[in-house]
């Protein structure tokens, strides 16, 4: 590959991908720390057998390739399924559109944060939540009030790591929402495309961008949860 800045026309450049995987990355994270959350928590208390089932259920999208995660949303939302058809006749679309972004963002990421916070919480103090819970306090104060202040470091990391994946979604995404300029074009498709078609400089652009973005997502990770570099003793 080569490279030639001295032509290349920075003012020429359609920022509107890093606008869409920014807004597709906060939205779908909201989502998914929302989701994740409830699930691991949920799952803490579930019996054995219904922790065996769901987990796996929850873990399957880190585990499978992007693009069959992406096929089996094309399978649920594509116009042909009877879902599909339900949403056409109340006037909605989801395949090849901004909102596609967000779905396969949240099916994606929503496994990391899932076992995340499930790891979090498995690491608070089982005696401090069934002696709140003998003391009569409402389930939901037990979970503000004990264990989430408690699990908040991880279940805080989940959170930015599941940003930072979001950002970088491709395969899902590319299959759901396809690569529409300007609408469902997010930073790891342009990318794809510009190096598909020669535009070597703009690749690298982006490329530049999203390690800028990444670092930082890093950075609020370590400064959420207190991480510390090994140092010197």
């Amino acid at each position: 590959m080569k490279f030639d800045f001295s032509t290349f026309d920075f003012g020429s450049v359609d920022w509107s991908p890093l606008l869409i995987s920014c807004k597709t990355a906060v939205l779908s994270t909201l989502i998914t720390f929302l989701l994740g959350v409830w699930a691991a928590w949920w799952l803490c208390g579930a019996s054995r057998r219904v922790n065996g089932i769901m987990d796996s259920v929850f873990t399957l999208p880190m585990v499978l390739p992007p693009t069959v995660v992406g096929l089996v949303l094309l399978l649920i939302f594509g116009k042909n399924s009877a879902f599909g058809r339900f949403l056409a006749a109340i006037g909605t679309q989801v395949v090849f559109s901004w909102s596609a972004t967000v779905i396969a963002a949240v099916v994606v990421t929503f496994p990391l944060m899932y076992r995340t916070a499930r790891g979090a919480f498995e690491q608070v103090d089982p005696d401090v939540v069934n002696a709140a819970r003998t003391l009569g306090m409402p389930e939901a104060k037990v979970f503000w009030r004990v264990a989430m202040p408690q699990a908040w470091p991880g279940v805080a990391a989940g959170a930015v790591l599941s940003f930072a994946r979001a950002l970088g979604e491709f395969g899902a995404t590319l299959m759901l929402a396809g690569n529409i300029a300007g609408r469902t074009q997010t930073i790891p498709i342009a990318i794809y495309f510009a190096v598909q078609g020669g535009k070597n400089e703009l690749a690298l652009l982006w490329m530049g961008v999203i390690m800028a973005l990444s670092f930082a997502v890093i950075m609020v990770m370590n400064a959420l949860t207190g991480g510390k570099g090994g140092g010197r003793a």
